[in-house]
């Protein structure tokens, strides 16, 4: 958390509203064959026996309608916005709900941390000490004065939003001036960021996705919730946001990252806004990480 003396001096220059939510933030913070007898088949058995080896179509499951309905047993506040999506690294599977835009809050600065992993790609670079140390606080501790230096470092907004473009998200704008928080966001663009770290044929390195999985996977003791509800086991890695909007009273509360779960693999983007408590919005949250995990185990 981030003392008022810090907080007002990171929202020079920004709007009133940016200023009163830097000034109020906690925290910008996934068919049997069967055997056939080994004789040479008349012609016309062939396509007989051709068809019985054909592998059984799986049913194609509405699984957008399943996480709906299993959304509705999750309780959700008066005035409270939702939306979760969800893709089985193992299948190539996904499932959403609700399509929404949010405020980042912190979640951004793993979308901070990819954009300068990719602009030193760009560069034939290495991060600098002084870079890997901003990374591994804004990460790990989600520090917000170290996420204030890397958003100067790719250049605000235009340097989030460049690297947005490559890595394919579509409805994400970075916030105004030094307001990285307000960063407005999907939930599915937040699983196309988690690909980006995750998944296969990404624009960053398999050295830059290490090295951000292994932040995301050792966060402070403290932020252990959010995606990781859904998780069957201590495998996972995330990055949570929570965000008291000074001009309602009410929170954002986010979260992303992988999780394991009946042994296979998940990505996960649950986003929240309107919650009256913190604590209520990382209810929201874990319940629906757990609904979207379920409409696969």
């Amino acid at each position: 958390m981030l003392c008022a003396a810090l907080a007002s001096a990171v929202v020079v220059g920004g709007t009133a509203a940016g200023t009163a939510y830097v000034n109020a933030q906690a925290h910008a913070d996934a068919g049997a064959v069967s055997s056939q007898p080994s004789v040479t088949p008349s012609a016309s058995s062939s396509v007989s026996r051709e068809a019985s080896v054909e592998p059984a179509a799986e049913p194609s499951a509405d699984r957008d309608a399943l996480l709906e309905k299993a959304m509705s047993t999750v309780t959700v506040e008066d005035g409270v916005d939702v939306a979760v999506a969800v893709l089985d690294l193992d299948s190539g599977r996904s499932a959403g709900y609700g399509d929404g835009t949010f405020d980042t809050a912190s979640i951004v600065k793993v979308d901070i941390l990819a954009a300068l992993l990719l602009q030193a790609q760009d560069a034939d670079r290495h991060l600098t000490a002084q870079e890997r140390t901003y990374a591994t606080a804004m990460i790990e501790n989600s520090d917000n004065a170290s996420a204030s230096a890397l958003w100067v470092a790719i250049g605000q907004a235009d340097g989030l939003d460049s690297a947005n473009k490559r890595f394919g998200l579509t409805d994400t704008t970075g916030g105004d001036g030094a307001l990285w928080g307000l960063t407005q966001t999907t939930a599915a663009d937040q699983l196309t960021l988690l690909q980006q770290v995750f998944g296969d044929g990404s624009r960053l390195s398999e050295a830059s996705r290490t090295y951000l999985q292994g932040l995301m996977g050792t966060i402070a003791e403290d932020q252990d919730w959010g995606v990781s509800a859904a998780a069957d086991g201590s495998d996972w890695a995330l990055k949570n946001g929570w965000l008291p909007r000074s001009t309602t009273g009410l929170w954002d509360v986010n979260s992303i990252g992988r999780i394991t779960a009946d042994g296979r693999d998940y990505l996960v983007a649950a986003l929240s806004n309107g919650n009256s408590t913190k604590a209520e919005g990382i209810a929201l949250v874990e319940a629906a990480a757990r609904a979207a995990v379920s409409v696969f185990v």
